[in-house]
């Protein structure tokens, strides 16, 4: 562990719970008419949020974030509908979105538009952004094109289907792996028992939160776990030496994007039950 790392931990270890909020969790992500955009110095993740209400919202290069004449000049992304039905353009090029399907966009295209086909029920594009050392290209995951993984157990309150989208065996990127986990009903644990990505960060979205329901997202060290309160629609960050599960009440859905040393899924460091504190 290096010098880097220690100090990270030291620090969180002091945090108040707003602190932990202001630090990690992007409780604002998403607003009508707007494509807000937040720039994560981890991994220089770019992590957004578009809800097109009436004109097209465009996804563009801010110089405060990166210095580049368009979004994907040298980045790839995945945008993941969690609304309504709507549509993104890619260089003049138009896909269709339905609720979860994904639109990865590969280095070098120039134009992202987005558009929703209702403004009642408007599309939530949720984006995730990562640096690109070559070009795959543009391509659509639908349900019929994502691949289904069935994991826990009934008797263990964490019986889910991971649904792989960008991934090694699926949808071909630099870095970038993006999906969606899907609890049943009955279950409400997630990611669990816990693990870190040493190698890769984590950025989790939590949605289809229906009423008061939440989720109780668990993070850090396992010598000094801390609980954040996620609700619909919030992004929380994890950093390589953070370890992550959660657990709501009631069952849920949640989206997880990867960037790092490598694309492996299942390449994780497990955290024995008996070492969490």
């Amino acid at each position: 562990m290096n010098g880097y790392t220690t100090s990270q931990i030291k620090e969180f270890k002091k945090l108040t719970s707003q602190k932990l909020r202001d630090r990690f969790v992007l409780e604002q992500l998403f607003q009508p008419g707007q494509c807000e955009l937040f720039y994560w110095e981890v991994d220089r993740t770019i992590v957004g949020g578009a809800i097109p209400v009436g004109e097209p919202l465009s996804l563009e290069a801010p110089q405060s974030l990166i210095a580049a004449d368009s979004f994907c000049e040298r980045r790839e992304a995945g945008i993941i509908n969690l609304g309504g039905a709507g549509a993104i353009s890619t260089d003049g090029t138009e896909w269709q979105l339905g609720k979860c399907d994904t639109l990865y966009i590969g280095r070098g295209t120039r134009e992202i538009m987005m558009t929703s086909a209702d403004a009642s029920d408007p599309a939530h594009f949720y984006i995730v952004s990562y640096p690109a050392h070559t070009t795959y290209p543009t391509t659509l995951a639908t349900e019929e094109t994502t691949n289904r993984v069935e994991l826990g157990s009934p008797e263990g309150a964490n019986e889910r289907v991971i649904l792989q989208q960008i991934h090694q065996n699926g949808i071909q990127s630099c870095q970038l792996v993006m999906g969606y986990t899907e609890l049943k009903t009955g279950s409400v644990w997630n990611t669990f028992p816990p693990h870190t990505h040493t190698r890769r960060s984590e950025v989790y979205t939590y949605f289809d939160l229906e009423g008061e329901n939440l989720v109780m997202h668990f993070m850090g060290p396992a010598d000094a776990s801390r609980n954040i309160v996620m609700r619909n629609l919030q992004p929380v960050l994890s950093p390589p030496w953070s370890m992550h599960c959660g657990a709501g009440t009631s069952n849920y859905k949640f989206v997880w994007a990867m960037g790092g040393e490598n694309q492996e899924f299942d390449d994780m460091d497990a955290i024995p039950l008996t070492e969490l504190k």
